[in-house]
């Protein structure tokens, strides 16, 4: 029997990552614990940074009009969806790190970036400091309400985990966690999802192909 897997992360990308699960025959749960929503910010003075670092593609796709002043920075993005928002908003990808936030900023100084601006989400991981010279919130995440009979119909499904604040919110609706299995995003991700669930696994790679990868495996 293949157990269905639910699928957490905000719209548009919850149902485009639920259609590429059933695309490969499996069933999906739709279920966004967030929402997000883009927010008011000043464009800095593009000039004054060497580098653009994006970790989530919600952040090209919120950033609204600004972004494009500064398409002269060279990006270095987290994971080949972010990288890949980031082409089409005809930024110029440079580097594409595959292991989180901190491993892109030490990669990202290797390279030789001193003075890089991090635009994010208002709820995030990585602060200003080393480096990173700015971080500019430009979207938030908001939690969804989810009712009990929502929470329910998890059981016995795998679970994709693709950010530390949805696992951290998993681990508070759910009251069973041994009767789920979770297939996270990063270590981060399962970290902030806690102990007790049946299974945790992370994909090998910080992307949406690997994370549902990771979940068909577990969903077998």
């Amino acid at each position: 029997m293949s157990r269905p897997i639910a699928v957490l992360r905000p719209e548009p990308g919850n149902r485009i990552t639920a259609a590429a699960i059933e695309g490969r025959g499996r069933t999906a749960i739709r279920l966004p614990l967030f929402a997000t929503r883009p927010l008011d910010w000043t464009l800095p003075d593009a000039a004054a940074f060497d580098a653009l670092i994006l970790t989530s593609a919600n952040a090209v796709r919120l950033a609204g009009d600004g972004l494009a002043a500064l398409r002269g920075l060279p990006v270095h993005a987290v994971g080949e969806a972010t990288a890949s928002a980031a082409r089409r908003a005809h930024l110029d990808v440079v580097a594409v790190g595959e292991a989180g936030a901190a491993p892109l900023v030490e990669q990202a100084a290797a390279a030789g970036v001193r003075c890089a601006l991090h635009l994010a989400g208002r709820e995030r991981t990585l602060e200003a400091g080393g480096i990173v010279a700015a971080v500019v919130p430009v979207y938030a995440s908001e939690a969804l309400p989810v009712s009990a009979t929502e929470i329910a119909a998890l059981a016995g499904s795998v679970a994709l985990i693709q950010s530390a604040r949805a696992g951290a919110r998993l681990a508070e609706l759910v009251a069973d966690p041994g009767a789920m299995r979770l297939a996270a995003i990063s270590e981060a991700a399962a970290a902030a999802a806690g102990s007790g669930w049946r299974v945790t696994a992370i994909a090998p790679r910080p992307d949406t192909e690997a994370v549902i990868d990771t979940a068909i495996a577990l969903a077998d």
